[in-house]
């Protein structure tokens, strides 16, 4: 089994928030062996001189779509699959580029697609390694049902359809009929819209999305097989009926508010915030094709972002990095750390990116950490990202290397210093 050898490096430790200075990581195979403050022996290693970089974990987005490769997510009902594969191959290497080496897609992308990155030890096709929802369930008329309003609605016809990457279903047994055919068909987790939403035409933000017996049905059947069910949810009522459901995860959740928030920490769910989705659309969305209606939303809860963050942190909910960006706007996921960072300490962002990321995915022990018995995901960064996250923003230009799972899929660093 290959061993890699990291040396002159400072260890990022994000449970204890500190840099281990000067420190040597071995890497066996996919994993890493050992970490430790005095030289390692492993003769037949490849060595990789940090030249006093620090060594950090890979990062975790839990929120993306990475077949949403047009803003006007309406448009994606009619392109065919292969056509949404190949335009999230560059969007997957970018991804990685900038130090994400696992994210949850939460709504898209699915089980072929995630094989394609796993059997990618070729080169064929790089990316993060992918938890898929596949298709997100929603209800008529819900963040989903992308129909145009009509005299004519395009019918459902057996009760559920394909539109733009989603599943409209409505009635218990249908949705718990779903959520098995997704699970027989290598979802990860199970993604169902709770409330409306920004991107899609006909729901306001606070409708209410699927009913509690709906809920429940999906939840059931999530936890039937072992996994569990993230729900698009804004508001408190949206937030609380999905929580009281046994809903595992709450992405976007602006407009939350204190008590929904004090649940959610009793519960034990965690929160999505998606904040630079909303600068984006805000700042590019009418230009790259979001329609009028959409246009109109996003102010409601791009205002409410960093005020919801505040909520969060002080309920003590356990909140992971997400990013939700659409088409051209996948360039700003970085951007998202010196979001956080307005409320958030500097450790705290890098822990919502890394072990919380890892918990919120039953990966805790196995990714987000350096640790003998943890996936040898690694970043080599310019800079010390507990003093400044700029290091981590752009397109990985301060992330010198990216290594996952053993293989170094980046090696930016001058030729004169590689091992």
């Amino acid at each position: 089994m290959s061993l890699t050898l990291f040396k002159n490096v400072h260890v990022l430790d994000v449970r204890a928030g500190r840099l281990l200075e000067d420190h040597q990581v071995l890497v066996e195979g996919d994993t890493i062996r050992e970490l430790s403050d005095r030289p390692l022996t492993a003769r037949s290693a490849r060595v990789i001189d940090g030249g006093g970089r620090t060594l950090m974990p890979g990062l975790i987005d839990c929120h993306v779509h990475v077949t949403f490769s047009q803003t006007n997510l309406g448009l994606l009902a009619q392109t065919p699959h292969t056509t949404l594969a190949l335009r999230a191959l560059p969007i997957l290497r970018g991804i990685l580029r900038r130090g994400f080496t696992t994210v949850r897609d939460a709504g898209g992308a699915d089980w072929a697609l995630k094989q394609a990155v796993e059997d990618g030890l070729d080169g064929t096709v790089i990316g993060p390694r992918l938890f898929v929802s596949g298709p997100a369930l929603s209800p008529t008329g819900g963040h989903g049902d992308f129909r145009p309003r009509s005299d004519r609605l395009q019918p459902i016809g057996c009760g559920c359809q394909r539109l733009a990457s989603t599943r409209v279903v409505d009635g218990v047994d249908a949705v718990r009929l779903a959520v098995r055919e997704l699970l027989q068909m290598g979802a990860d987790q199970i993604k169902m819209m709770s409330s409306g939403g920004v991107a899609s035409p006909t729901d306001p933000v606070n409708a209410l999305g699927y009913s509690l017996e709906e809920t429940r049905a999906i939840v059931d059947e999530a936890a039937a097989r072992h996994t569990y069910v993230l729900a698009h949810a804004y508001t408190p009522e949206a937030i609380r009926r999905a929580v009281e459901c046994g809903v595992r995860s709450i992405e976007h959740g602006n407009l939350i508010d204190a008590p929904t928030a004090a649940l959610m920490a009793e519960r034990g769910a965690f929160a999505v915030p998606t904040l630079i989705t909303y600068e984006a659309l805000a700042r590019d969305g009418e230009r790259l094709g979001l329609g009028a209606d959409s246009v109109a939303k996003i102010a409601q809860v791009r205002e409410a972002g960093l005020r919801s963050l505040q909520i969060l942190k002080d309920a003590g909910v356990k909140t992971a990095f997400g990013t939700d960006l659409l088409g051209a706007s996948h360039a700003l996921q970085s951007e998202e750390f010196l979001i956080r960072a307005q409320v958030q300490s500097n450790l705290e962002v890098l822990q919502s990116a890394t072990l919380v990321g890892a918990q919120l995915l039953n990966q805790s022990g196995a990714i987000g950490e350096i640790a003998p018995g943890a996936r040898a995901d690694l970043l080599l960064v310019d800079g010390n990202p507990l003093q400044d996250l700029a290091c981590l923003t752009g397109q990985g230009e301060r992330i010198a290397l990216v290594m996952q799972a053993g293989t170094v899929r980046v090696d930016a660093r001058p030729s004169t210093s590689a091992g």
